[in-house]
């Protein structure tokens, strides 16, 4: 049967205070909708449709690069049973109500912790027992805020809000709603387009579905999911941190059991779409996020962050930051190297101490040890790089091409005025201006001559002391 997720993500979530609506708030380095809609996809849903609302046009803008997501408006944010009928408004008014034979399974754009497991669990059980709605429950320390469930004979009966329990319901109903359901098809168009607003908020509620299902003899049970914190939501940026820290140990975990080593896991953090290799070793303040891939038996960190970034084998990055960029097998990087725009070291290579590299191609054994900016630059193998060099690769306009060959030496403090060419063997004095192509195994020098002054600085410090007296 055909699983589709609606995933609620209109609200504005006043108690985040931010221009930003509350779901494109990020849980480690991906908008907390993101992982609701990833949950989904990996749970098995055939199609996903995103409800949105506050914000709309930011959320449909990050969820645009997801082929699977359909977008639905919800214009006035008028309670969750409202966002659901808007769905069945807008993708379903001319479908005849017994033909809607998929499961709906409802999610929330703010609960970014629950496993795919848990919503394929879920749909399992509903599928099983036949039932019109389940119900995804917990029993959280504090139930406090939460609907609480009323069974019958093993059914569900009501919901009874938190505020409208009384004291007694309140000390024996631990079983709390989590918010989230799987519903058969043609049993939610029909009540969904029913509900009532009939209320204090003047809202419609999706709970109000059980009463009405209930009405019309249809089976609405509960499953219990053990892991009551999969179920949480984000209303805040506290409540953001906490499940950022949950997710923290919950993916460092699978690594660690993966094969990686890290000294101290609670300053180790991983983005979910991270892979690492075994035997790699993850030091204190280190940061992986985006698309990061690292090979094994590599030492990262401390204090390194990666984004985007390829890593090979047998590396070392030490207090490095590299966005966007790769290094391959056996390579060296650190301490407080940067490596950025599309930059690229390939087997055997260093970048050293105070080193910056922008879109630039560095040789097989090539080195630039320290204090030097590489940028748009490509050098062959065995090239060594002297401390303070720098690519004068920007004139004002455009960037330039410096290219460099195999084995050539540049000499410390050399400025490579790009468009420029050192050839293969080449060699550069230091402290030399290279605005011309050195040709292969040549010599490029360009140096002002050296001026002694005999007695000068003697005479101004006596010409200075005799003013101060």
């Amino acid at each position: 049967m055909p699983l589709t997720a609606i995933v609620l993500a209109a609200g504005e979530g006043t108690r985040m205070k931010s221009r930003h609506p509350k779901v494109m708030h990020k849980l480690l380095d991906r908008p907390l909708v993101g992982w609701t809609v990833d949950c989904a996809r990996r749970a098995g849903c055939s199609r996903i449709i995103v409800v949105v609302g506050h914000g709309a046009q930011e959320v449909r803008d990050y969820l645009s690069t997801f082929d699977d997501v359909e977008f639905v408006e919800q214009p006035q944010q008028l309670g969750t049973g409202h966002a659901v009928r808007c769905v069945f408004d807008t993708l379903f008014a001319d479908a005849p109500v017994n033909t809607i034979n998929d499961r709906f399974v409802v999610l929330y754009g703010d609960s970014p912790l629950m496993r795919p497991q848990t919503i394929s669990w879920l749909t399992d059980k509903s599928t099983a027992r036949n039932d019109a709605c389940t119900i995804l429950t917990m029993t959280p320390p504090s139930p406090t805020g939460y609907g609480r469930i009323v069974f019958e004979g093993g059914q569900v009966k009501a919901i009874i809000e938190h505020k409208d329990c009384t004291p007694a319901q309140q000390e024996e109903l631990r079983e709390c709603n989590s918010g989230m359901y799987c519903f058969e098809g043609s049993s939610l168009a029909q009540g969904i387009a029913q509900l009532s607003n009939n209320n204090a908020q003047g809202e419609y509620y999706l709970t109000d579905m059980i009463a009405w299902l209930n009405k019309h003899g249809s089976n609405v049970s509960a499953v219990h999911c053990e892991e009551y914190t999969e179920l949480l939501g984000v209303n805040s940026r506290v409540q953001l941190a906490s499940a950022s820290k949950i997710m923290q140990q919950r993916i460092n975990q699978q690594h660690m059991e993966n094969g990686v080593t890290m000294l101290d896991p609670t300053s180790v953090w991983i983005g979910p779409e991270v892979t690492i290799g075994q035997d790699t070793e993850i030091l204190p303040n280190t940061l992986l996020f985006g698309h990061t891939s690292v090979g094994t038996n590599c030492v990262l960190g401390p204090s390194t962050r990666l984004t985007n970034a390829t890593v090979g084998n047998n590396c070392t990055v030490d207090e490095t930051i590299i966005v966007d960029s790769s290094i391959d097998n056996n390579v060296s990087c650190g301490p407080r190297a940067y490596l950025r725009g599309g930059t690229h070291f390939k087997d055997g290579a260093k970048a050293g101490t105070h080193v910056e590299l922008k879109n630039t191609v560095v040789g097989e054994g090539s080195k630039v040890p320290h204090l030097s900016y590489l940028g748009d630059t490509t050098m062959g193998s065995g090239v060594n790089i002297g401390g303070g060099s720098i690519t004068c690769n920007y004139d004002g306009v455009h960037k330039n091409k410096t290219t460099i060959g195999n084995n050539a030496f540049v000499g410390s403090d050399t400025m490579m005025v790009a468009p420029v060419t050192i050839g293969e063997g080449a060699v550069t004095g230091a402290s030399s201006c290279i605005y011309e192509d050195v040709p292969a195994g040549a010599l490029g020098i360009e140096r002002s001559r050296q001026v002694i002054k005999e007695g000068f600085a003697t005479a101004r410090q006596q010409r200075l002391e005799k003013g101060n007296k």
